[in-house]
């Protein structure tokens, strides 16, 4: 048996488990307790409280990266699969990501060009979800 350090068994355990990129970046922040601090139980146990923070903030960075360089249309598709995946319809998951923003960032960089792309991105989804909400209704 293979041991995975802290990162690997976010990464290919953690995640692997949630849909869409936009649950995984939802999912991380969920896990942050504190402004700097994150919490797993399980990865807690398993690697240690200091490791599995590390870990967690390392790739909450890394999906907000990821986010980031992802072509908006593939986001509109990521959107269908993670609001699928919690039950509510994309339009309302949009916005509760946007409601949600602050969290939604590793290490409160509110001021960064990261946190600024993340915002225009976040409002661009909830846009264009509400508009195809209005073209659906308007056509049926």
């Amino acid at each position: 048996m293979t041991l995975k350090s802290a990162l690997q068994d976010v990464r290919e355990t953690t995640l692997a488990a949630v849909s869409g990129l936009l649950g995984k970046l939802a999912y991380l922040a969920s896990l942050r307790k504190t402004p700097s601090g994150y919490q797993h139980w399980g990865m807690s146990l398993l690697h240690g409280p200091e490791s599995s923070e590390r870990a967690l903030r390392t790739a909450h960075a890394e999906v907000v990266g990821k986010v980031l360089r992802e072509p908006i249309g593939s986001l509109v598709e990521d959107l269908q699969e993670s609001s699928q995946e919690c039950g509510v319809s994309p339009a309302t998951y949009a916005e509760e990501l946007r409601g949600r923003f602050e969290e939604l960032l590793p290490e409160e960089r509110k001021n960064s060009p990261a946190a600024s792309h993340l915002n225009s991105v976040l409002v661009a989804l909830s846009m264009l979800e509400k508009s195809r909400g209005r073209a659906t209704r308007s056509t049926s």
